[in-house]
């Protein structure tokens, strides 16, 4: 992965900060997006753009030319950003759907339109976005969630079919990712079933290898040990 340039959505998450520590430890050079503020200064091999907001396609592409800019190219796109939201659908609000599509949805599309341009002089081109396993069968309170992560579903396959040769997309489908927030919400949990960051992160990172060439149009579910 040394000298690999890739863009990661979401960098200040609880996931994306994994998956950015990862990829500089293995040689590459990244560049953090993500709606919060960031006070990290540029460095030769990392540079953190806070503030965009990602569901707004010019804001996208801003970010996007921002990072191509300061590298000098693009690699991989890694689509982390996304929320989360638990209502039931008949008592529920329909700003919710409108949020989990711009989230979820929007975020991920915008990125990689803004991306491809670049992605496509590459020779090992590479898009990753994080779907859900609760989007293959949404439960009881996960109708708008659900709903928006089967269109990032439905974006990487359309993706992965427009860009074959040139560009592979593929997405991770982890089930509970053993968060804080999580834990917090769900205390009496097992939180030893559920999928770490880290092994999270190595997946996502194979996917974006020389290795995983081969691979694209894939949903791969990452349950851990649920």
């Amino acid at each position: 992965m040394d000298g690999k340039v890739i863009v990661v959505t979401g960098a200040s998450g609880a996931l994306g900060k994994v998956v950015v520590e990862a990829a500089l430890k293995r040689g590459a050079k990244v560049a953090g997006l993500d709606h919060a503020a960031t006070q990290l200064p540029a460095t030769a091999n990392r540079i953190e753009l806070g503030g965009v907001d990602l569901s707004d396609a010019a804001a996208a592409k801003q970010a996007i030319d921002a990072a191509a800019s300061h590298f000098g190219k693009l690699d991989a796109l890694i689509n982390i950003a996304g929320g989360f939201a638990f209502e039931a659908v008949a008592e529920g609000d329909p700003k919710t759907w409108q949020r989990m599509y711009a989230l979820n949805v929007l975020t991920a599309l915008n990125a990689s339109r803004s991306a491809i341009p670049y992605l496509a002089a590459s020779a090992s081109a590479r898009i990753v976005n994080v779907g859900a396993m609760g989007a293959l069968q949404a439960g009881a309170g996960m109708g708008a969630y659900a709903a928006s992560k089967a269109g990032v579903h439905r974006l990487t396959e359309a993706l992965a079919a427009e860009w074959k040769g040139k560009i592979t997309v593929n997405a991770v489908l982890p089930s509970i990712i053993d968060t804080s927030a999580n834990r917090a919400s769900m205390p009496k949990a097992d939180f030893a079933k559920w999928v770490t960051p880290q092994e999270l992160a190595d997946v996502i990172l194979f996917l974006i290898s020389d290795a995983a060439s081969a691979v694209t149009g894939v949903l791969l579910p990452v349950s851990g040990r649920v």
